[in-house]
């Protein structure tokens, strides 16, 4: 009897659930690098977590002294934000009114597809790219229409693109630099995405790393958006904080329908500090992008793993045929975490760490028999 009344609770809740919900894959996130340690019996001090395209520097010593002297935690943040809208006008050279702001890029996406999209609309996507985009997609009950990249290049191909369009089509996402392949779509194929007349959703989370942006194209395009992380150049990935160049008209809505006080006071301070000490962080990105040139060489000399050139924090490699758990399971054995890509083509993303976290990958190859 008991089993009958478990099995009726359970249809009960399922019941209440959207079909469509229940059906959906979620995204597959890594897990804290505490648990990942505890696992493989590694102490925390010896890993090396590059799995997730973090700052290994960590964020600005202005942020950890303005969080721990603020003293009004107590009371709501500021649900216009506006004092770090006028200082992304500052750092971006664009106009308040173009800027939002949210509890990370991630929320963004889902807070533009929930003001653009009605049910049953499409979005055109560029797979392999961010999985989070289905996730948003479907859960503002709108479908993907992918159109895979090419499968040496990972360009896109904007001609395959073009004809999938019907007349369900709202918008276009596309990660630039793309994620995890690390290569960029030229400005001219974004300008011939935007003459489609849909809306072109550029994530630049990566943008620092790149210094390539269309975010100056804003202003001229009322169908074009720009999506920032302060995750990645402001390591700031634990606070959550994102924000979005975009017209006016849409950047209103935006706030009209998004949760009140999204972005919590403590991200808040950690963002306006950061961008405050823009110039201390962007020496951490060039010693990013130093590491990154130095991991691709010392890769592709060892010889096991084939990186691909990046314009990311990150380098996308590919693992001798069917070997890419194993040598995921190898680093991982050593503390080094990485992320495997099973389904494309068994390759290995590695965040670029410091120069000690290259010289223990390069190590843990040198070791493998493959």
């Amino acid at each position: 009897m008991k089993r009958r009344r478990s099995k009726d609770k359970e249809e009960i809740m399922e019941s209440l659930v959207r079909d469509d919900i229940m059906s959906m894959e979620s995204y597959a996130a890594v897990e804290p690098v505490h648990v990942l340690a505890e696992r493989v019996g590694v102490p925390l001090e010896r890993t090396a977590k590059l799995d997730s395209n973090e700052n290994p520097y960590g964020c600005s010593p202005r942020v950890r002294q303005a969080l721990g002297n603020f003293e009004f935690y107590h009371t709501y943040p500021d649900h216009a934000h506006r004092e770090m809208r006028e200082m992304l006008e500052e750092y971006t050279g664009i106009g308040t009114e173009y800027i939002g702001v949210a509890n990370g890029s991630d929320e963004m996406i889902d807070l533009i597809l929930r003001v653009v999209l009605d049910p049953g609309d499409k979005v055109l996507n560029f797979p392999p790219t961010f999985g989070t985009y289905s996730v948003h997609t479907e859960a503002n009950r709108g479908g993907l229409l992918n159109v895979p990249r090419d499968p040496d290049t990972f360009d896109v191909d904007i001609a395959a693109a073009k004809s999938a369009i019907d007349d369900r089509t709202r918008a276009i996402l596309l990660s630039n630099p793309n994620n995890p392949t690390g290569n960029l779509t030229p400005e001219r194929d974004i300008l011939e995405l935007l003459e489609t007349g849909l809306l072109v959703i550029v994530d630049e989370a990566y943008y620092e790393f790149s210094e390539l942006t269309v975010a100056h194209l804003v202003p001229s395009y009322p169908n074009l958006i720009v999506l920032r992380s302060m995750s990645k150049w402001a390591a700031l990935a634990g606070l959550r904080v994102g924000y979005a160049i975009l017209p006016p008209t849409i950047n209103d809505c935006v706030y009209k329908s998004k949760p009140i006080y999204n972005v919590n006071m403590a991200a808040e301070i950690a963002a306006k500090e950061s961008l405050k000490d823009a110039q201390y962080m962007k020496q951490t990105v060039r010693t990013i992008i130093s590491e990154r040139e130095r991991l691709y060489r010392l890769l592709d000399e060892q010889g096991i793993l084939k990186p691909l050139p990046s314009q990311g924090n990150f380098l996308l490699c590919q693992a001798p045929d069917g070997n890419g758990a194993r040598i995921k399971e190898h680093f991982q054995n050593r503390g080094i975490f990485v992320r495997h890509f099973p389904a494309l083509y068994d390759m290995l993303r590695i965040t670029v760490g410091k120069p000690e976290h290259t010289d223990a990958m390069i190590k843990a190859l040198d070791e493998l028999e493959v």
